[in-house]
C-alpha cells in the first residue's frame, strides 16, 4: 500500500490497562486488528488472532510486533464463514489461555458494485453476511462460557451501518446489523458482568480498501478531517472499552469516523 498504514509501530505506548489479559482478534494480519493487536500487547496482553490461509506473511509481522512487546502471540489460520471454524478457534484460544477476557470480531468482507444491486450475487452476499455476521455470532455464543466477569466483547460496526454509501450495499447492511446486535447482547449479558460494546469506524486506511475499492484516490476525503484514519487512530478505542476504565460502559458504540456525525 502507497502510502503504508501506520498501525503504531513507533507510536504506541502502553500504561499497563490491560495487564495480563487474554485476547481472541479476528481478522488480526493486518489494519485495525493488527493495530489492536500491537497496542493489546504494549498494555500487558496475549494475543490469539485469525488470518486466512493467503495472509500467512502478514500474519507473521502481526506476531512479530507483539512478541517484540514481550507477550504471547498465537496467529490462527482461520476463516469464520463457518460454525466448526468459530468452534475451533474458541477451543483453540481457551487450550493457549485457560480464558478469554476479550473477544473483538473484527474480520470483515466487502467488495463495490457501483452498479447497484443486481451485481451483487448471492455468493458475493453470502460471503459478506457469513464473515460478518455469522462468524460474530458463533463466536460470541462460543465463547461466552469463557468470559469471565469483568470480560468484555467488542465488535466492529462502521460509519456504513449509520450511513449507507449505495455501492456497498450488503456490507452496510451488516454494520447496521452489528449495531443492534451489540445493544441487545450487552442487555442480555449485563447480569453476568460481561460487557460488550461496539468500535464504528469511518474510513481506515487498511488493505481492505485498495483490495475492494475501483478507485482510492478520494477515500477518507468525505469525512470533517479530509482524509482517511490510520489504523493506530482505532487502537485507542479498543484498549479503552476492554479496560477497567471503561467499568460502566456497555452497549455503547464509539463513534470514530473523522468527524462525521452518527446518531
Amino acid at each position: 500500500m502507497d502510502p503504508p498504514p501506520d498501525h503504531g509501530e513507533d507510536s504506541y505506548r502502553g500504561s499497563g490497562a490491560l495487564t495480563d489479559r487474554k485476547a481472541l482478534i479476528t481478522g488480526g494480519d493486518s489494519g485495525i486488528g493488527r493495530a489492536v493487536a500491537l497496542a493489546y500487547a504494549r498494555e500487558g496482553a496475549d494475543v490469539l488472532f485469525t488470518h486466512l490461509p493467503e495472509e500467512r506473511d502478514e500474519a507473521r509481522r502481526t506476531a512479530d510486533l507483539v512478541e517484540g512487546a514481550g507477550r504471547k502471540a498465537v496467529p490462527v489460520e482461520c476463516d469464520i464463514r463457518t460454525e466448526d471454524a468459530c468452534r475451533s478457534l474458541v477451543d483453540r484460544a481457551v487450550a493457549e489461555f485457560g480464558r478469554i477476557d476479550v473477544l473483538i470480531n473484527n474480520a470483515a468482507y466487502q467488495m463495490s458494485q457501483p452498479e447497484g444491486i443486481a451485481a451483487i450475487t448471492t455468493e458475493q452476499f453470502d460471503r459478506v453476511v457469513r464473515t460478518n455476521l455469522y462468524g460474530m455470532f458463533w463466536l460470541c455464543k462460543m465463547a461466552l462460557p469463557h468470559i469471565p466477569a469483568g470480560g468484555s466483547i467488542i465488535n466492529t460496526t462502521s460509519v456504513q451501518g449509520y450511513q449507507p454509501s449505495p455501492h456497498l450495499l450488503d456490507y452496510a447492511t451488516t454494520k447496521g446489523a452489528i449495531v443492534t446486535f451489540t445493544h441487545g447482547l450487552a442487555q442480555m449479558l449485563a447480569k453476568d458482568g460481561i460487557r460488550v460494546n461496539a468500535v464504528a469506524p469511518g474510513p481506515v486506511w487498511t488493505p481492505l480498501i485498495p483490495a475492494t475499492l475501483p478507485d482510492t484516490k478520494e477515500f477518507g476525503k468525505q469525512s470533517p478531517l479530509g482524509r482517511p484514519a490510520q489504523p493506530a487512530e482505532m487502537a485507542p478505542a479498543y484498549v479503552f472499552l476492554a479496560s477497567s476504565r471503561a467499568s460502566y460502559i456497555t452497549g455503547e458504540i464509539v463513534n470514530a469516523t473523522g468527524g462525521t456525525p452518527l446518531p
